[in-house]
C-alpha cells in the first residue's frame, strides 16, 4: 500500500470489550514503523503496528496504558503471507485470556512487554472515532499487501475460525467464507472489487473510503507470487509492493526475487523504466551463490542476464549477442525452460534471436531466482499481477492461467506462483 490507506468513522459505538481482528499480510519493505490499523481521537487510541525493529506491537491507551503487547518475534520474511489475529474479551477472569494474539493459527505467548486490560475494561476501540487501515492517520504507511481483513463486533473468535491447515501442504491458509457474526460495526474487506477496494462484504455495509492508489494484485495467501526481496538487495529502492527496482543516483543496484524455481517452464516480463539504460541487466541467478556483491549477481558462475546492449552475460563472461537492444518503455519477456535448461527472449511480444535459445545449459535441480543485477536502470517487473509499477498492462495476453501479462504466454509456460509451481514440479 506504501502511501495508500482506508478510513471509516463508525456511526455508533459497538462492543468495546469483546471483538476480533483478523488480517492476512505480506510485507514488501521492513525495518520501519508501519501501521496495520489505528483507531484514535486525542489521547484515546488502539494501535496495531510493525515497529522499526520488525516486531509487532498491540497498544491501547486512555489516560493510562490499558493494553501493551510487544512480540519478541520479528517479521522480516517478504516471501510469506502472515495471518495475524487479535482475539479480545476483557470479561475473561484470567488476564492473559483478555487479549490473545495468533500468528498463522498459533497463539503467540512470547512478549517483551506484556500488559493486559483490567477485567471488563471498555477499550478505546470500536467507538465512533476514525479507523485507519494501513496508516497512522497520514504517515507510517504499511508497505505490502493485505487480504481478507475481518472485524467482528461483539464476538471473540480464535484463529481457527478464519484459517486452517492445508491437508496436503501443511500450510496455514484462509477460510474464504468464515462463519461469523459481524455485529454492528463489523466488516469483511475482501479487496475483491478493483473499483471499490473498501467494499464491506460482511453484510453490514460498513464500507471504507480509500486514499491513494490501492491496487488489486493476483498475489494472494492461496496463490503466493514472487516479489523483489529487500532482504537480498544491493542499493536502490524496492517499491510498488516489491514489483519495481528504482535506481538511485546512477549507482549500481541489484535485487533477486523471493520465490525460486528448479524445474518447469516459466514466463515473466521486465520493463525498462528510466533513461539509465546503459546497464539494464535482468536475468536469473542460482540460490546460494557465494558472491552476493551486485556485480556477482550479474556475472558470476550460476547467473545470466540480458543487457541493454543486446548481449547475454552468463557465468562470468559475455556470451550471446542477441542483436536486439532495449530502450526505455521496452518490455522484455523471459521464456525459461528449466527442463531443457534453456532461455528464450521476446521484446515487445516479438522473438529475439530468431526465437532460438539465448541461454543453454542451465542445470535442472538448481533453484533459480529472477534477478536484476549490476544495473543503473530502474525496472518494473510483472510476474503476472498485470501491472508495470502502478500502470495496468494495456492489452492482456492469452494463456495467463489466471495471471495477467502484457503479451501471450508461450504454450506450456506459466507465471511463477505457488499454485503453478505445484502443478509443474
Amino acid at each position: 500500500m506504501a502511501s495508500a490507506s482506508l478510513t471509516r468513522t463508525p456511526g455508533s459505538t459497538g462492543n468495546r470489550k469483546t471483538w476480533t481482528l483478523s488480517v492476512w499480510l505480506k510485507r514488501s519493505n521492513i525495518s520501519s514503523r508501519q501501521y496495520i490499523l489505528r483507531q484514535i481521537s486525542g489521547g484515546d487510541y488502539l494501535d496495531f503496528q510493525f515497529q522499526s525493529n520488525d516486531t509487532i506491537q498491540i497498544f491501547s491507551y486512555s489516560g493510562s496504558t490499558l493494553l501493551h503487547l510487544d512480540t519478541n518475534r520479528v517479521f522480516r520474511d517478504t516471501n510469506a503471507w502472515y495471518h495475524f489475529l487479535i482475539e479480545c474479551d476483557t470479561t475473561q477472569a484470567t488476564a492473559s485470556n483478555r487479549c490473545k494474539f495468533y500468528i498463522n493459527g498459533v497463539q503467540e505467548t512470547s512478549f517483551s512487554t506484556e500488559t493486559y486490560p483490567s477485567q471488563n475494561t471498555d477499550l478505546p476501540f470500536n467507538n465512533t472515532n476514525p479507523i485507519y487501515i494501513g496508516t497512522a492517520t497520514s504517515s507510517l504507511y504499511f508497505d505490502g499487501e493485505m487480504a481478507h481483513f475481518n472485524f467482528t463486533d461483539g464476538t471473540a473468535y480464535p484463529a481457527s475460525t478464519f484459517g486452517e491447515t492445508d491437508s496436503t501442504t501443511g500450510i496455514w491458509k484462509p477460510k474464504t467464507s468464515p462463519s461469523v457474526t459481524y455485529g454492528t460495526n463489523g466488516f469483511f474487506l475482501k479487496f475483491d472489487n478493483s473499483g471499490n477496494m473498501g467494499l464491506d462484504s460482511g453484510g453490514g455495509s460498513n464500507n471504507f473510503t480509500t486514499s491513494g492508489t490501492i491496487l488489486q494484485y493476483k498475489d494472494t495467501p492461496s496463490n503466493n507470487m514472487p516479489q523483489l526481496n529487500v532482504n537480498d538487495k544491493y542499493a536502490g529502492s524496492v517499491t510498488n509492493a516489491g514489483r519495481t527496482m528504482t535506481n538511485e543516483n546512477n549507482a549500481s543496484t541489484g535485487v533477486m526475487s523471493t520465490l525460486a524455481v528448479d524445474t518447469g517452464k516459466w514466463y515473466w516480463e521486465a520493463k525498462v523504466k528510466d533513461t539509465a539504460t546503459d546497464t539494464f541487466n535482468v536475468g536469473m541467478r542460482k540460490t546460494g551463490l557465494d558472491n552476493y556483491d551486485v556485480s556477482g549477481w550479474s556475472y558470476a558462475t550460476g547467473a545470466f542476464v540480458y543487457a541493454v546492449d543486446g548481449y547475454i552475460y552468463k557465468d562470468g563472461s559475455q556470451s550471446t549477442n542477441t542483436g536486439a537492444t532495449a530502450a526505455v518503455g521496452d518490455i522484455i519477456g523471459f521464456i525459461v525452460d528449466l527442463d531443457a535448461g534453456t532461455v528464450k527472449l521476446q521484446k515487445n511480444g516479438s522473438n529475439i534471436y530468431s526465437g532460438n535459445a539465448v541461454v543453454t545449459g542451465l542445470n535442472t535441480g538448481d533453484f533459480w531466482h529472477v534477478v536484476q543485477g549490476a544495473s543503473q536502470a530502474s525496472v518494473d517487473f510483472n510476474f503476472g499481477d498485470g501491472y508495470f509499477g502502478t500502470t495496468p498492462i494495456t492489452s492482456a495476453g492469452s494463456n495467463g492461467n489466471g495471471l495477467l501479462f502484457e503479451y501471450d504466454v508461450p504454450s506450456g509456460h506459466f507465471g511463477i506462483s505457488t499454485k503453478n509451481m505445484a502443478g509443474n514440479s
